[in-house]
């Protein structure tokens, strides 16, 4: 069998076309069946965690392990990676979300006023 070094990111868009073209959650193990049984368990165990945490997949109980699947709504994964970028702890919420807004064009603002006033709860 031929070695070949992956290039970064590679193994992740792999792990990723795996889980879009299943029909439902796949466990690490079924994910290395089907990608490449020569890769470590842990490497693909340690993928998925990181496509988790990314937003790219989520993942539910599925005995001792967890089932994985993707993320096919582009807008779930930007709203996920903004929200972890909010929670970092270096950063200043009020400074961050001052400056973002002040980014925003004036159509973009009105939406996200708009979206504010809708999920507010009846006073």
């Amino acid at each position: 069998m031929e070695s070949r070094r992956r290039r970064h990111g590679d193994l992740e868009h792999e792990i990723l076309a795996v889980l879009a073209a299943a029909d439902a959650p796949l466990t690490p193990a079924t994910v290395r069946e089907r990608l490449d049984a020569g890769l470590a368990y842990n490497t693909v165990t340690t993928v998925l965690g990181r496509l988790h945490d990314k937003g790219r997949v989520t993942r539910h109980p599925a005995g001792r392990a967890y089932a994985y699947q993707a993320v096919r709504d582009r807008a779930q994964v930007t709203a996920h990676q903004m929200r972890r970028l909010l929670d970092d702890d270096d950063s200043d919420r009020s400074a961050v979300l001052t400056r973002f807004v002040g980014s925003l064009t004036p159509e973009d603002e009105a939406l996200l006023v708009s979206l504010l006033q809708r999920t507010e709860p009846d006073s």
